[in-house]
């Protein structure tokens, strides 16, 4: 087997602001954010967006959207179309993409390739190519300028190899399982495929990726770095996985992995775990659709437990609840110190309040007066932290700083932002 993991790619367009499916398919896609977690939870590797927009007003509304994929993607975002010049390259990079694919049928590329490549790296920058006619003209030209290719023509999959080394992603058509692993055995540079079905059925991923390892074509890129034998297994030849998720550190649930169900979930990207009760395996959300796709395992110091950290599609409990571990037996409330867990407390009020609300609130009158009132009480207390620090009065300064995360909180909720992505902006700095 070849240990070099292949990719398996979306590739998406940009009309309008809207990801849609194709050059000449304007169908949307879905909601943004779920759209782009169905393809990373579903173990897609990377994601290509094309820009389609015609005038200057849709490439604005295209970047915006552009913006907002990569905030949300925890995988790789390439973009390609409507590059014309450094600042494109620019806008797309600091947006915090991880390359901008040139165009190689347009005249400009040549003279960008190598300006880019020298303000950004060429690590930064690839290339689209249909002809490969085309490329060859200016072959020498531009491959010390790029990293990589994006052929969009299947055709040109048993020619690339004598034309260039360097790596590519090749665009198919809908292809079945044993075409795309004959694609990815046939050449050694193809770094991995994209198909439409991949953003039409994403669920459909994880089987794909078992099929090819089944046979000898690594698309897996959960590695396991201990194997199953090293670990200390209970009397029932079983291993205990903790879960938590990954944003929150939230405790899910407690389960049990046999060899079958650790290497099921290492192979599809899906927590799968073995009943002791049913004396099967089962893969979690099968039939609840609550999913729990695999960020990382991690072994403790005795080699006999395992913590996976995850991303859950709803509530990890059978009886509904988001955790298993929701009924208290002994608490001291005095000693809930998790910051985000309180914030989230405190905006979760705050959103109540907003959603329902309650007469006499502080809270409401705030959302009945609207967003200039919550901004000007932003203002005030941003002044009254700066006199208290200027003041280098300790307690007085922490005061002020809980009153401004107050209504920091209420303009977050008025304005529809969660502690989620605020951590998934901060994340990219």
């Amino acid at each position: 087997m070849n240990d070099t993991p292949k990719d398996l790619t979306a590739i998406v367009f940009l009309k309008d602001g809207v990801l849609v499916r194709g050059f000449r398919d304007d169908t949307p896609v879905g909601e943004l954010k779920e759209t782009i977690r169905s393809f990373q939870d579903n173990g897609l590797d990377k994601i290509i967006l094309f820009d389609l927009s015609d005038d200057d007003a849709e490439h604005e509304k295209n970047l915006h959207t552009i913006r907002q994929v990569a905030d949300i993607s925890e995988i790789p975002v390439y973009v390609g179309g409507n590059i014309n010049d450094l600042e494109d390259i620019k806008k797309i990079l600091y947006a915090g993409c991880r390359k901008v694919i040139l165009n190689a049928l347009k005249a400009r590329t040549k003279e960008l390739a190598e300006d880019g490549a020298q303000r950004f790296g060429k690590e930064r920058l690839a290339l689209s190519i249909f002809n490969v006619n085309v490329f060859f003209k200016q072959k020498e030209d531009v491959e010390h300028h790029i990293s990589e290719l994006i052929v969009l023509d299947e055709r040109l999959a048993g020619t690339m190899s004598n034309v260039t080394e360097i790596p590519y992603t090749l665009l198919m058509e809908n292809a079945a399982p044993e075409k795309i692993c004959s694609v990815l055995q046939s050449d050694e540079n193809i770094q991995g495929v994209s198909c439409s079905s991949f953003v039409e059925e994403p669920e459909k991923v994880p089987g794909l990726k078992q099929y090819l390892k089944a046979r000898g074509v690594c698309a897996d890129h959960l590695t396991s770095s201990m194997e199953w034998g090293s670990f200390k297994l209970n009397s029932d030849g079983l291993i205990p996985v903790i879960v938590q998720d990954y944003r929150t550190n939230e405790v899910l649930m407690l389960a049990y992995m046999n060899e079958e169900a650790y290497e099921t979930t290492l192979a599809i990207g899906k927590m799968t775990y073995y009943s002791r009760s049913r004396k099967e395996l089962w893969i979690k959300g099968m039939t609840s659709g609550h999913f729990q796709y695999v960020k990382s395992l991690t072994v403790d110091c005795d080699n006999d437990t395992i913590l996976a950290k995850v991303s859950q599609v709803g509530a990890a409990c059978h009886t509904g609840n988001r955790t298993c571990f929701f009924q208290d037996l002994v608490r001291d409330e005095n000693t809930d110190k998790n910051l985000l867990e309180v914030l989230e407390q405190q905006y979760r009020v705050i959103r109540e309040r907003k959603d329902h609300p309650k007469k006499g609130s502080y809270t409401n009158y705030l959302f009945e007066k609207g967003l200039d009132k919550i901004l000007k009480k932003i203002g005030e207390e941003s002044t009254e932290i700066v006199i208290a620090s200027k003041n280098s009065d300790k307690e007085n300064v922490k005061y002020e700083i809980a009153d401004y995360l107050y209504y920091l909180m209420v303009l977050m909720a008025e304005k529809d932002i969660s502690f989620e992505e605020v951590l998934e902006e901060l994340v990219l700095r």
